[in-house]
């Protein structure tokens, strides 16, 4: 039996799973205006759809494969900030939101380069 050499490795499945559910959580906080409601259900999408693919990426059957679910993980964790700005609430839940995403982004654009 093998032991993990670095006990601070992240499980990026696990963790973009639980970035969705904080998300979900976070949404049911907010107002019900038109505009919120608009854009939660936009957040919604975007935040799981990270989580979905990484998922994907994991069960990919080629490198191409692989590579692309990372590329749309990268766009949807774009796009999951996008719609984190645009709410105008602020919260101490929102920034830790926003540093999350901004660290997935960075995780999956320094995948993406070393893959390519």
């Amino acid at each position: 039996m093998s032991e993990d050499k670095n006990p601070k490795r992240y499980d990026l499945e696990e963790r973009t799973y639980l970035f969705a559910k904080r998300v979900r959580d976070y949404i049911k906080t907010l107002p019900g205006t038109i505009t919120t409601i608009e854009y939660a259900k936009q957040i919604i999408r975007s935040s799981s759809s990270i989580a979905a693919n990484y998922i994907e990426a994991n069960e990919a059957l080629s490198k191409k494969d692989f590579l692309m679910r990372i590329k749309i993980c990268r766009k949807e964790a774009k796009e999951t900030r996008l719609w984190l700005m645009l709410l105008e609430n602020a919260s101490n839940e929102k920034e830790y939101l926003l540093q999350e995403i901004n660290e997935l982004m960075k995780i999956f654009g320094s995948i993406v380069t070393k893959s390519a």
